[in-house]
């Protein structure tokens, strides 16, 4: 489903699959591209992923969902909508919204469904530097606290 509204108003926020190599990959990619540091992050199995959408949409470990401006974003929408975000050229990849969903949904899922095949997976989510912990939401709904 693609966006439903949400009643809080945060920051641009990546619900990801925290064990997926692929997924956590795209989330590095964002990080580098941020430089205003607009978006922050959230692994799908958590408990603050689960608020954030309080039910509004299934959260399924195949499907990064984005939220911004109060809207739920899933699967290819999600993904254009990130690209739009982000500086330079990657933001024109946002002219592919006009592609029917079904078909950039029916691409997106198929990436979807073989990404532990040809990407791997690891045993636990991934654990942000002490640099990047800002950027990832607890279950509080806050960033880490820094642990120095």
């Amino acid at each position: 489903m693609n966006g439903v509204s949400m009643d809080a108003n945060h920051d641009k926020i990546v619900l990801f699959d925290g064990v997926c190599n692929l997924c956590s990959a795209v989330v590095q990619f964002i990080i580098r591209r941020d430089a205003l540091a607009k978006f922050r992050f959230a692994p799908l199995s958590s408990q603050v992923a689960q608020k954030l959408v309080g039910g509004r949409v299934a959260l399924e470990a195949d499907s990064v969902v984005f939220i911004e401006d109060g809207q739920i974003y899933t699967k290819s929408t999600a993904v254009l909508r990130i690209l739009g975000n982000l500086r330079g050229i990657w933001s024109l990849c946002y002219v592919f919204v006009v592609v029917p969903t079904g078909l950039r949904d029916a691409v997106y899922d198929s990436i979807a469904r073989h990404r532990y095949r040809w990407f791997g997976k690891q045993a636990t989510c991934m654990v942000p530097t002490p640099e990047l912990q800002s950027r990832f939401l607890v279950d509080s709904l806050q960033p880490l606290a820094r642990r120095d």
